[in-house]
């Protein structure tokens, strides 16, 4: 529960409709006690935190003026929604975000009516936004509509082409377009947006003119300084990227100090009166507030539990390596040994285990924004030229460049390595970072080779392998930590297509692929059961499955991926090609979206951890199961 102590007027808010009864002369003591709580909250649960902190005061300035939820109000991305959630009837609970049952680390419409579009990847508002607008417009409704995007997310051409819609229709939406401008996403902004954006905010000579401007002319409802800001916005259209919006059909007002909610709500009260499409340029520092947190902006874009205090502690001890960190000191090998290699990131560096490899390579390392799309066709543009390329991508983002792997990539047959993070259930961030789909929608390609591994040194020599193959290959890996295998410094490939049998028992044979091994091993030995390394989703391994089927009563296939069109409806695709009758168990991820929790949580709720798969392999198969102590054990 909030301390009124501590936090007088925030403790009287608990949804927009209180904020509104406060005169606005208290807006920016409310808002620095939103940033004290924020810092307090999230310091209990961990979470995304540096992008809320830049975001308070346009909060809090948004809801006082903006009747919500009956406006609408259009997040992107939402990494910046804590202090919105915390205004909107979740106070109390934010301490809970991302933990089971608790608030959802994104909007999410099923929670909040405050929450009008659920989003999870980025550059989605102003699309959402337009098509609320006209919807609305259709049914003769003039609330107001206003999306919420930050410079980073400006990057993807998804944000453009709603732009250049909104800014052509007739007649004309009322949509008012909130660009955050910190010059940051996860990690800092790159690309020619970034520059152009950043002309203002870096000119010496316009910051001074405007500062020096203040003092001299004093009070700012005076002629003389009201006067001065008005030769401002003249003076800045010679520094300022205004012309482009403007150009593409928006009225520009900005950019303004994102931090200052008297200047906020003062200009939203103007843009509130007027029609068509409106575009808002504020300046944001994320982490704003938590000095900590401004130093190092990508470290504390999000943390776990910390005392504010203190700040962010690195745990002691040994860091056991991720399948990520794998995937990073790899890369640095491989480009040692093959000089044709190049490495691709959409602006996921950090989170996909670049940074080392944008040291040591700088020449060789390509970080095209938040343009997935753009990602994979580079990548089939350099592989046409003799090139290596690897791109480093979460399942979830790669889901946004389907089209172009496969028109791009698969089609021509071309060389493009796919290292994919986060396969499967990865659980705190929710549904729409989940790598549930990826074994299905690459499965079914042409050309593919799908590899998933068992462990952290076969991850590597599966990376090993897609690059050297010959057309385009993925491996795919989870988020986080295996079974703790020691990685090897070879460069070492694997037999295309073919499995391994780690465990030769009898009655059942459990066909585990990827992070489902270790616990499919366990079941193995406790029923006695054959126990299979798939390794391979595409190739499948033909003869072993043969074979086993002659002497096995049953399979069991076992995926941290939807059960639909996985990689256990491969294995029976080819028994029933073979004509093989055999009674075949698919254990899997469920038909359903699954909400956030741990990864463990959901892999139990899914019934493919140890404890699930044993208890659907007796109920299916409760007379054929034989001693443990019977089996034997080989690898192999």
């Amino acid at each position: 529960m909030i301390d009124s102590s501590r936090y007088p007027r925030l403790f009287r808010i608990q949804t927009p409709v209180d904020l509104r009864q406060f005169d606005e002369a208290e807006l920016p003591a409310i808002a620095e006690e939103l940033r004290g709580y924020l810092i307090e909250s999230v310091g209990r649960s961990g979470g995304h935190f540096g992008a809320g902190l830049g975001v308070i005061e346009l909060t809090v300035a948004l809801h006082y003026l903006y009747d919500t939820p009956r406006d609408r109000l259009v997040w992107d991305v939402g990494h910046q929604t804590y202090p919105h959630k915390i205004l909107t009837g979740r106070r109390d609970s934010i301490h809970t975000v991302k933990q089971k049952d608790g608030v959802a680390p994104f909007p999410k419409r099923e929670e909040s009516e405050y929450d009008t579009f659920g989003v999870g990847h980025s550059s989605t508002s102003i699309s959402a936004a337009l098509g609320m607008a006209v919807a609305l417009a259709q049914n003769g409704d003039e609330r107001n509509v206003v999306a919420v995007i930050g410079d980073g997310a400006m990057t993807a051409g998804m944000a453009f082409e709603a732009l250049n819609h909104a800014g052509g229709m007739e007649p004309e939406p009322n949509l008012l377009v909130v660009l955050n401008d910190n010059q940051m996403s996860i990690s800092e902004n790159v690309g020619g947006l970034t520059k152009m954006l950043g002309r203002l905010s870096s000119s010496r000579t316009l910051n001074a003119l405007r500062e020096g401007g203040k003092k001299l002319l004093g009070d700012k409802k005076k002629p003389p300084a009201r006067f001065m800001r008005r030769w401002e916005e003249h003076w800045k259209g010679m520094f300022v990227p205004s012309t482009l919006f403007e150009q593409m059909g928006f009225h520009y007002t900005g950019p303004i100090d994102g931090h200052d909610v008297e200047a906020l709500v003062a200009a939203l009260k103007t843009l509130k009166t007027l029609k068509g499409p409106q575009l808002l340029h504020i300046l944001t520092t994320k982490g704003k507030g938590y000095e900590l947190a401004e130093g190092d902006q990508i470290g504390y874009h999000a943390v776990g539990p910390f005392d504010p205090a203190k700040g962010v502690v690195g745990k002691a001890g040994a860091k056991k390596p991720t399948y990520t960190d794998v995937f990073g000191d790899w890369l640095c090998d491989m480009a040692a040994a093959e000089p044709k290699l190049l490495g691709i990131t959409p602006a996921m560096r950090e989170g996909s285990g670049l940074v080392r490899f944008s040291k040591e390579y700088p020449q060789r390392y390509y970080d095209v924004a938040i343009a997935e799309q753009h990602a994979v066709t580079l990548a089939a543009g350099m592989a046409c030229e003799g090139a290596k390329p690897v791109v480093a991508i979460y399942s979830t983002f790669l889901q946004r460049g389907y089209d172009q792997l496969v028109h791009d990539v698969a089609i021509q047959d071309l060389d493009v390595l796919f290292a994919i993070d986060r396969g499967g259930v990865v659980g705190p961030d929710g549904a729409t970072h989940a790598g549930n789909l990826d074994l299905s929608y690459l499965r079914c390609v042409p050309n593919m080779l799908v590899m998933a591994p068992a462990d952290e040194n076969e991850c590597r020599q599966m990376l090993s392998t897609g690059l050297r193959h010959i057309g385009p290959a993925a491996v795919r890996y989870p988020r986080g930590t295996g079974p703790g295998a020691a990685v090897e410094a070879t460069l070492d490939t694997l037999p295309v297509g073919k499995a391994q049998l780690r465990r030769h028992g009898s009655g059942v044979a459990l066909l585990a692929f990827g992070a489902t091994v270790a616990a499919a091993e366990q079941v193995g030995h406790e029923l006695g059961l054959t126990v299979v390394n798939m390794r391979f989703v595409k190739p499948l391994d033909r003869d072993l499955l043969l074979e086993l089927a002659r002497t096995h009563a049953g399979f069991v296939t076992v995926e941290d991926n939807v059960v639909a069109g996985g990689a256990g409806s491969g294995v029976a695709e080819l028994l029933n090609a073979e004509g093989v009758r055999l009674p075949v168990l698919h254990l899997g991820l469920p038909d359903a979206f699954q909400h956030h929790a741990s990864r463990e949580d959901l892999l139990a709720e899914a019934r493919i951890d140890a404890a699930g798969i044993r208890a659907s392999v007796v109920q299916r198969w409760p007379d054929l199961l034989p001693a443990a102590d019977g089996a034997r054990s080989v690898a192999g």
